[in-house]
């Protein structure tokens, strides 16, 4: 009987340590989200060089809408519709392609300006790394020869061509360089 309760209690103790293992789990990268007040910063503003009236006007008038896409394209115009504002232009015969190709160009300069300010913010990050990789490797050269310089000033630093003060090496006097 004795022995069963000391096997539970062992059993007990090696599950608990692993357990406590287990839960030491490294924690995913933190994300840089980017907050609503930025995002509004970071969005090209329309730019409506052909108004939606001269739009209109110009379907009216019988151009294609290639013309009127390649129009807009020649100022580039940009223009943020609401769904209102596409139900009203094509209630006024402005043909679907226009409409298609003004909301396109609208998804794709937001999605070009949050493109860039990604590849700003990692271009950041990249060079922090980069810094902080050359500080490791520095304090690891300074950590492994005992000090600066070729061989360090610690306890082989004073001996030239031979790393570890034996052997090939001449000694070289502290303040002479």
């Amino acid at each position: 009987m004795n022995q069963v309760k000391v096997l539970t209690i062992l059993s007990l103790i090696s599950v608990l340590s692993l357990a406590g293992c287990a839960t030491e789990v490294t924690r995913p990268a933190q994300i840089d989200r980017i907050t609503p007040e930025e995002l509004a910063k970071i969005m090209p503003p329309p730019v409506a060089a052909v108004s939606l009236e001269m739009i209109v006007a110009q379907t009216k008038e019988g151009k294609t809408p290639e013309n009127i896409i390649a129009n807009i394209q020649a100022s580039n115009s940009r223009y943020e519709l609401t769904p209102s504002q596409t139900l009203m232009l094509s209630k006024q015969g402005v043909d679907v392609k226009v409409l298609d190709y003004i909301h396109q160009s609208n998804e794709l300069a937001k999605q070009n300006a949050v493109a860039d300010e990604i590849n700003k913010r990692e271009k950041t990050k990249r060079a922090e790394l980069e810094k902080l990789k050359r500080q490791q490797l520095q304090q690891y050269q300074y950590d492994s020869f005992g000090g600066y310089g070729p061989y360090g000033f610690g306890p082989y630093g004073g001996y030239y061509g031979s790393r570890f003060g034996w052997g090939g090496g001449f000694y070289r006097p502290w303040g002479f360089r």
